[in-house]
């Protein structure tokens, strides 16, 4: 924990003025973060316990500049570093829904959805299927079939994969185009859930199986490869793996051109990690993206292979720092000589990461926000009947009481996005913050929302 002495109050974890504009990834703060005159955060010029007030809480609070800002620090250091044909594709699975989509959408960056739920999401947000990837290791014939439909590219995971899309796309006129995703044996220190790069990984084809799929769809005439797709995890402050990353997939490119496979994509994935506390110091985007295109360029020129469009897939360190999540104080519980616990309206329902991942995030009281911090960190619980349900573990913030406005910061990633009804408590409302307007993107559950799929049997009905 950092020394109490190192900042006084929340205003300390705001992005203040430098000589160059701050990578979002690199902030605590969304960037329009500001505490106005009542001493209350302001995201996107609204105040945050007047949202509170208006959509009720725990409130997600996205902060439209930022995210459409984090959206074009990538677009444009793709243009300055890289001389070939790149696409910048959104990880939907980081927050999936119509409104981030369309956003992601309208600043030129393409998405990449997991599932048909997040591909259809991505389809009635009008993004071009050209533009749409679909990854997964285990697709179904239905979702695969909808992707055919839809012409968006399939990133094949496995035999099973390969062998149904083959038989799927047997009467097609021409060839059903894939990437093909590998496991290539490199792993970077992030947590082992989210490793997704070394060889003991349920994704991706082994490098000893490539040979014999790239044999087997040359022999194919339903199917062709146009590029390969290789995704190391997340999370990552590192850049040498990135860089490492880009010889062994332009190695692969060569070879399934030996097999006649007109391959000319090369997905890179994404990984690159946001800043979640003080001591986080994640690369700059515009530095991320210059590793992986001199990677890129220098393999390429290495083995003699032209430029292939290049694709990268961002998607928490997009919307990440976009959001903040607002909870209301409810009971506190002080156990003397130990720890003191102060509860919120919301917890792992809406924030399962600290329970599934041991992740730690920052708060403030967004009422309070000038106020001096206690000396003694709190203990900042959810409400959900599990003693594992802990938003932050020793915290420090002012002292709280019933009804003040405890906002987590960075929370745009994985948290909508893996959220659920425990407790059959009601997911929360989402708003989208700019100049003073806020618009809701996802209206809250209600409790009739949670029973809309309930079925009584006959023989239970009251007679």
């Amino acid at each position: 924990m950092v020394s109490i002495a190192a900042y006084k109050s929340g205003k300390d974890y705001l992005n203040h003025s430098t000589s160059t504009p701050p990578s979002p990834n690199q902030c605590l703060m969304p960037l329009t973060a500001q505490v106005n005159e009542q001493d209350h955060l302001e995201i996107g010029g609204c105040d945050v316990t007047d949202l509170v007030s208006r959509f009720g809480s725990p409130l997600y609070i996205v902060d439209e500049t930022t995210l459409r800002t984090t959206c074009q620090h990538y677009q444009q250091a793709f243009k300055q570093y890289y001389p070939g044909e790149s696409l910048v594709l959104y990880a939907s699975k980081a927050w999936n829904c119509l409104a981030v989509c369309a956003i992601a959408n309208s600043e030129g960056l393409g998405i990449d959805v997991v599932s048909g739920g997040e591909l259809l999401t991505a389809i009635e947000a009008e993004v071009d299927s050209e533009k749409i990837y679909f990854h997964g290791n285990n697709k179904s014939v239905e979702e695969l079939q909808l992707a055919i439909d839809a012409n968006v590219t399939i990133v094949v995971d496995n035999w099973y994969e390969l062998q149904t899309l083959i038989k799927l796309a047997e009467h097609r006129t021409q060839p059903l185009p894939v990437l093909l995703r590998v496991t290539p044996g490199i792993e970077c220190h992030t947590h082992e859930y989210i490793q997704t790069g070394h060889l003991d990984s349920k994704f991706g084809f082994d490098p000893d199986q490539l040979e014999s799929v790239f044999d087997a769809i040359k022999q194919s005439p339903s199917i062709t490869c146009i590029g390969l797709h290789a995704h190391i995890g997340s999370q990552i402050f590192e850049l040498q793996p990135h860089y490492d990353l880009a010889d062994v997939m332009v190695r692969w490119l060569i070879k399934a051109k030996d097999y006649g496979l007109p391959v000319c994509e090369l997905d890179i994935g994404g990984g690159l990690g946001m800043k979640y506390t003080e001591h986080d110091d994640p690369p700059s985007i515009h530095d991320w993206v210059k590793k992986v295109c001199d990677a890129v360029l220098a393999a390429c020129e290495t083995h003699g292979l032209p430029l292939p469009k290049l694709l990268s897939e961002p998607g928490r360190s997009i919307i990440g720092p976009s959001c903040i999540t607002a909870y209301t104080v409810g009971s506190q519980k002080v156990i003397p000589g130990m720890r003191t616990y102060l509860t919120v309206d919301g917890g792992m329902s809406d924030n399962p990461r600290p329970i599934t991942y041991q992740s730690v995030y920052r708060a403030v009281i967004a009422n309070k926000m000038s106020q001096s911090l206690q000396e003694s960190p709190i203990t900042l619980a959810g409400k959900h009947c599990e003693s594992g349900d802990i938003v932050i573990k020793n915290v420090h913030l002012p002292e709280a009481t019933s009804g003040d406005i405890v906002t987590v910061l960075g929370t745009g990633a994985y948290n909508y996005s893996m959220a659920s009804n425990y407790n059959r408590i009601p997911r929360p409302a989402a708003v989208l913050v700019s100049n003073g307007d806020a618009s809701i993107i996802i209206r809250r559950e209600t409790h009739q929302d949670l029973m809309r799929f309930d079925q009584m049997p006959v023989h239970l009905l009251a007679k």
